[in-house]
């Protein structure tokens, strides 16, 4: 009933170019917010936002803890800063704050627009840095928001239109960063790339995206970097 729907006309794409790729997570989220501001809908749940307020009435959003952070909108990095730095040494000299000053690497990750979507920020708070998987659990946890945390298993398993691209952020970011995949999570991502074929909403999303990061995520499709308009 409640579908994240991403509809970017193309004649948006050209007012975004390389150079404005963002350098830093303050950046990018900056950047973020106005890519999505034609379409301002949050990723895990469907709910409709305005600046950085949720219509919690827009998707069904029951609050399972905290109403206050339930009624804003947060921006979150589907693989977490958290997992990319714990693969880099400036993490264990250091936490979030050594990488985020000290490599160059985990900078561009970290500030990675293909990774940054808008979420239901009760929903970022316990998603923390989860990994996805499947979960037996009926998505009963939010109202009628599909999204299922487990936090004994500390698993999140999101609703059925997203997961491919949640399967297509993950390979992207593993490529790209040269981060390491479980055997587990290889194959997971790889079936729901497969099940979950990108749709013209993430095909779009991508094309935009990639007029300002210079580059594409190869697993949603090709892309015209010839129609971004430059700097």
């Amino acid at each position: 009933m409640f579908r994240l729907v991403f509809l970017f006309p193309l004649f948006l794409l050209a007012s975004y170019a390389h150079a404005e790729a963002p350098r830093t997570f303050r950046e990018a989220k900056a950047v973020a917010a106005k890519v999505y501001k034609q379409q301002q809908v949050d990723f895990y749940c469907g709910c409709h936002y305005s600046g950085k307020t949720v219509d919690l009435k827009s998707c069904g959003y029951v609050p399972r803890k905290n109403a206050n952070r339930a009624s804003r909108i947060e921006w979150e990095h589907i693989v977490p800063a958290w997992v990319i730095g714990h693969q880099r040494q400036c993490w264990q000299q250091g936490g979030r704050k050594n990488c985020t000053s000290t490599d160059d690497v985990y900078q561009m990750a970290e500030a990675d627009l293909f990774n940054l979507i808008p979420v239901v920020g009760e929903v970022n708070g316990d998603r923390s840095n989860f990994g996805f998987g499947w979960l037996p659990q009926k998505p009963n946890q939010y109202g009628a928001c599909q999204m299922v945390v487990d936090f004994k298993a500390r698993k999140a398993m999101p609703r059925p239109e997203i997961r491919g691209m949640v399967a297509r952020t993950y390979l992207y970011m593993s490529e790209r960063y040269g981060l390491r995949l479980s055997k587990q999570d290889s194959h997971l991502y790889s079936a729901w790339n497969k099940q979950y074929p990108a749709e013209r909403w993430e095909r779009q999303r991508n094309q935009r995206l990639a007029c300002i990061m210079g580059h594409g995520n190869r697993f949603v499709g090709n892309v015209d970097l010839k129609s971004c308009k430059r700097a």
